[in-house]
């Protein structure tokens, strides 16, 4: 009992990293309607962006630990913001009213080029962050064994928690969050209503930026670096997992992808690692296909 409830808190941690990137998906695909390739590269990018300018604050600049991991944190921060500005300007505005695959095309060689510019960086080589807070808390023990969570992963899952409270509670009650919901429902309609449509679009994409970027810094302080490609891997996981909770609902997809990183960490608990993410996308795919033909036989039968 005590090994499943470690699993189990250990899926809270994957969990809540993993509801933070489906939230910022969900937001942006309300507006764009369009399958988004590009936000788990900005996850990875800004993580590695965060290790890589820490690396050079405290070898190059001599910063105390704090400070470097502070000025680390502001850049990664900014550079999604920059993505986030370039993706709605450069890429959706343009390509939006165009053919879904042209976006899912445009997406995949933003992830390419992000990938690559990290490698490029870090001129191939994987840089690794200190371990950070890694006192453990024990919850509970029993027969020599203790079930912990160390001080990083209850900052990130408190973190998280705080983001994904305030944001949703300004999805459900502000005004931009009314903006948001006419603009997904019919950008026409909201235009004619006087919502600037192109502002809630712009402000969209920037948000979705920088709730991916939060994803990948608090990823990277607690597991000390993110490889090159994690990014497509994870994208992956959150298009599934989003399309499942709801594209337009980001809430439920927050919640619907914090159970799956519980789901995975049992598995890795339980089951072979080497397996895990085959089988959960095994899984993913077959509960959408269920989804999907359950919403076929809902639909009423044309006369």
């Amino acid at each position: 009992m005590l090994y499943f409830l470690q699993q189990a808190l250990n899926g809270l941690h994957i969990g809540a990293i993993y509801a933070l990137l489906a939230f910022g998906y969900a937001l942006i695909n309300g507006v764009l309607h369009r399958t988004n390739l590009a936000h788990g590269a900005i996850f990875a990018f800004s993580g590695q962006t965060m290790i890589l300018v820490a690396v050079y604050g405290w070898q190059v600049l001599w910063l105390t630990l704090p400070a470097t991991i502070t000025v680390a944190i502001i850049a990664a921060l900014a550079y999604a913001a920059l993505i986030g500005m370039v993706l709605s300007r450069n890429v959706f505005e343009p390509l939006a009213d165009r053919s879904p695959n042209i976006i899912v095309a445009a997406t995949l060689g933003v992830s390419i080029v992000l990938m690559e510019l990290s490698r490029i960086a870090a001129d191939t080589h994987d840089f690794w962050l200190p371990p950070l807070l890694s006192t453990p808390i024990v919850f509970t023990q029993g027969g020599g064994y203790q079930v912990t969570l160390t001080v990083m992963q209850l900052l990130n899952c408190l973190v998280i928690l705080a983001t994904l409270a305030v944001a949703g509670l300004a999805l459900a009650r502000s005004h931009f969050g009314r903006e948001w919901r006419a603009v997904s429902d019919d950008p026409a309609a909201a235009a004619l209503c006087g919502v600037d449509a192109r502002r809630v679009f712009r402000g969209t994409v920037l948000v979705g930026a920088v709730t991916a970027a939060l994803a990948g810094i608090l990823a990277a302080l607690y597991f000390g670096n993110i490889g090159f490609g994690s990014g497509l891997v994870f994208g992956l996981k959150i298009l599934f997992v989003t399309a499942i909770g709801g594209y337009h609902a980001p809430t439920r997809a927050a919640l619907g992808a914090f159970a799956f990183g519980i789901a995975e960490s049992l598995w890795s608990g339980y089951f072979p690692i080497e397996w895990r993410d085959a089988w959960m996308f095994a899984l993913l795919a077959a509960v959408l296909v269920l989804r999907m033909a359950g919403q076929e036989t809902q639909k009423p039968a044309q006369p």
